[in-house]
């Protein structure tokens, strides 16, 4: 029988990935810049015209939530900052893992303690 390890978010620290470039807008809104490195993205830039840096755009909360992470909160302090901002947010902490989740995947942000990739 395997066992199954839960992971307790809320005492994760988010830390940005400092080769990660990002600016933000007047607005508040935060645009990151993604590096395409590597051999099969190579190919990709040159027979399919793919661009060596990614621009993306987030919108308010993401954006939000990136300014917010400071490498010294945790998900539980980024929880109650994001419901003191975005009250009326259903499921608002299961949002705000699955994109930090998704950050993480994409080697935006990594845990604090944990090695980088």
């Amino acid at each position: 029988m395997s066992k199954k390890i839960s992971k307790n978010y809320m005492d994760y620290v988010p830390v940005k990935n400092p080769k990660v470039e990002y600016e933000t807008a007047e607005n508040g809104r935060v645009t990151v810049f993604i590096e395409w490195k590597g051999f099969h993205n190579r190919i990709a830039q040159k027979f399919f015209h793919r661009p060596r840096v990614s621009d993306v755009k987030m919108d308010e909360l993401g954006s939000f939530v990136w300014l917010a992470i400071d490498d010294q909160k945790d998900v539980h302090q980024l929880s109650k900052e994001f419901d003191e901002r975005f009250p009326k947010k259903e499921k608002s902490l299961a949002r705000l893992i699955k994109f930090l989740e998704i950050l993480r995947d994409n080697d935006l942000i990594y845990w604090k303690g944990e090695k980088k990739r």
